[in-house]
């Protein structure tokens, strides 16, 4: 198991949130640069623009990119974030999971809804998420994550721009709670974060993130992972991102095992 700050792992299992500082040296910095700019450039057919059409700026969402981008395989395999992913989730093996590329330009209303990714995936047992951003984030346009919400329970997942619940029938869960109507009453984690600093939160924490009404832009990538407990979950609902056709080739169940989720760490597995 890599060192990790004990204060750290203790603040994750409590949390189920933490900052890391300096994951990515200025090298893998500039590789995670280069793969955005080719999602960016190439867009899959998974990629949507998560803002409204008269917002003043843009926001770009794309998935699932790392088979196509080598620089976005190369920093979800041999970078250090698997290796910090398995200290905090405290397991012996790590599968990647996917990768997120998330763009907000300056003057971005949108906001990103408070949410769980839990309920959108296609998974159960214990993930984590590591949030990269590549550009200077204030404070003020930082993800957030409600501190404690990792210990469950699953919420009400609603589509982020008309709010529907397509997914579970309403009154099935638990609504999200207002947050933004009286912040105070919540421990929000949020951090002033410099390029190649990084977000690890577990997939059942509750989480948003503002609009970035700076200039300049706000570019991220996450790369998620997978405890060696998680087992396959096939869903009767469309699964963001979806992986069609996998309920074929893994059971309801089994382990995760399948090229699109290798394992990570240990880094000679």
């Amino acid at each position: 198991m890599p060192a990790l700050d004990p204060d750290l792992a203790g603040a994750y299992a409590r949390d189920g949130v933490v900052c890391v500082r300096g994951v990515l040296d200025p090298e893998q910095i500039e590789q995670a640069v280069q793969g955005i700019r080719r999602v960016l450039d190439e867009p899959s057919s998974l990629a949507q623009v998560a803002s409204a059409s008269g917002d003043p700026g843009r926001f770009t969402e794309d998935f699932c990119r790392w088979t196509e981008v080598p620089e976005i395989a190369d920093l979800a395999q041999q970078s250090r974030v698997p290796g910090i992913a398995a200290a905090l989730m405290a397991t012996d093996q790590v599968r990647f999971y996917h990768d997120h590329v998330l763009v907000k330009e300056g003057g971005t209303s949108q906001r990103t809804p408070w949410h769980q990714d839990q309920p959108y995936y296609n998974v159960d047992g214990r993930g984590i998420s590591a949030w990269i951003p590549v550009d200077p984030v204030p404070v003020g346009a930082c993800l957030e994550v409600l501190a404690g919400t990792h210990l469950g329970p699953w919420l009400m997942p609603r589509t982020f721009l008309a709010g529907k619940a397509n997914w579970f029938p309403e009154g099935t869960l638990a609504e999200l709670p207002d947050v933004d109507a009286d912040r105070d009453a919540f421990d929000i984690k949020r951090y002033e974060m410099a390029p190649g600093d990084a977000i690890f939160f577990d997939f059942l924490a509750v989480h948003g993130a503002p609009g970035f009404p700076f200039s300049g832009r706000r570019r991220a990538l996450s790369l998620r992972y997978l405890s060696d407990d998680v087992r396959h979950a096939p869903r009767r609902w469309r699964t963001s991102p979806p992986f069609e056709g996998l309920d074929r080739q893994l059971d309801a169940g089994s382990p995760m095992e399948h090229p699109l989720f290798p394992v990570v760490w240990p880094a000679s597995a």
